[in-house]
């Protein structure tokens, strides 16, 4: 039987135990660099939310907007055009008023 040469398997050994070292260094950093792009992506996915809820927001506003100054456009030229009638209705007396009775006692 073959003598088993001791140094041989303790540079092995230790060999072995740097790999699995440089191994776990190397697992920690990808998943560290998993973690921030997972982070990242959260980070992207959240802006584009938030970006589109702006967009609809201001759409939403716009309409608004546009319809509230069609509005007050509208009922300026109502009050322009339309005729006023309390200028005729001045010009009539009231038959009430004219009537002076002296009571007499």
């Amino acid at each position: 039987m073959d003598r088993f040469d001791i140094e041989a398997l303790r540079d092995n050994a230790k060999e072995l135990t740097h790999n699995i070292k440089a191994y776990r260094n190397d697992a920690r950093d990808q998943a560290e660099l998993l973690l921030q792009k997972l982070k990242l992506q959260n980070y992207m996915e959240q802006k584009r939310d938030d970006e589109k809820l702006k967009k609809v927001l201001m759409t939403l506003l716009a309409i608004i907007g546009i319809v509230a100054s069609i509005a007050c456009i509208a009922y300026a030229v109502y009050r322009f055009v339309a005729p006023d009638y309390l200028e005729d209705y001045d010009d009539y007396e009231d038959p009430e008023e004219d009537d002076d009775v002296v009571v007499e006692d």
